[in-house]
C-alpha cells in the first residue's frame, strides 16, 4: 500500500508534467490572453474585456476583412493593439467624410456598411493603396482610435492573431465576438456573426 505523501508527490509530478507538455506550448504557440485597454473598439469591446486570442489560424490562412485582430503596434512593438481589418493587401482604401470604400484587387469597388461602429468620424478623408502583406485597420470607435488613418498600414508580420473568445464580462461571453463577414455585395446585405 502506497503512502498518502507518495501519492501526492506523484500527482504533483503528473500535474507539473502536463503543464510543461501541454499548457505551456498551447500558451506559447496557439492561444494567448489579452485584456482590452481603452475605448477604441467600443461598443464591440469595452475597457477590461478579457479575451483569448487565436495565434495559430493565421499561420495557415490569411486574415479576412472584418476580423478583429490583436497586433504589435508598428511604431513600438512592445505595445499591443486591437482593431478591425478593413483593407487587404493590394487594395485601395478610401475614406470620404467617414464613409469607407474599397477598390478590391479584382477592380470591383465596394462601399462598406459598418453597423459595428460607435460613431462616424465624418470629418475624416483619406486614400491609401496597400502593398503586399499590408492591412488597413480601424477601431470601431473612430473618433477615439489610433489606427491606420494615423500611423499607416499594418504589416502582416505584426499580426499576433484574431479574437477567438471573450471570457469576461460573463454577460457577454462568446466565440468570435465582433467578427463581421461582408457578403459579396457589402452595400446590400452584410452579415454579422
Amino acid at each position: 500500500m502506497q503512502s498518502s505523501s507518495g501519492g501526492l508527490l506523484k500527482d504533483l509530478f503528473t500535474l507539473a508534467l502536463l503543464i510543461v507538455l501541454v499548457v505551456l506550448p498551447l500558451r506559447a504557440f496557439v492561444i494567448s490572453p489579452f485584456v482590452v485597454d481603452g475605448e477604441s473598439m467600443h461598443p464591440t469591446f469595452e475597457n477590461l474585456d478579457y479575451l483569448i486570442i487565436d495565434e495559430l489560424s493565421y499561420r495557415f490562412t490569411s486574415p479576412h476583412r472584418g476580423d478583429v485582430i490583436v497586433f504589435r503596434y508598428p511604431l513600438n512593438p512592445s505595445i499591443f493593439y486591437i482593431k478591425r481589418i478593413i483593407g487587404l493587401p493590394g487594395e485601395t482604401v478610401s475614406i470620404n467624410r467617414g464613409v469607407v470604400s474599397i477598390q478590391e484587387t479584382n477592380g470591383e469597388s465596394i462601399t462598406l456598411s459598418e453597423p459595428y461602429i460607435a460613431t462616424d468620424d465624418a470629418t475624416y478623408s483619406k486614400e491609401v493603396t496597400l502593398g503586399a502583406g499590408e492591412y488597413f485597420v480601424l477601431g470601431d470607435n473612430r473618433p477615439n482610435s489610433s489606427d491606420s488613418r494615423v500611423w499607416g498600414a499594418l504589416p502582416r508580420k505584426d499580426i499576433v492573431g484574431h479574437v477567438l473568445l471573450r471570457l469576461l464580462p460573463l454577460s457577454r461571453i462568446g466565440f468570435y465576438p465582433g467578427t463581421y463577414r461582408y457578403s459579396v455585395s457589402a452595400t446590400t446585405s452584410p452579415q454579422m456573426q
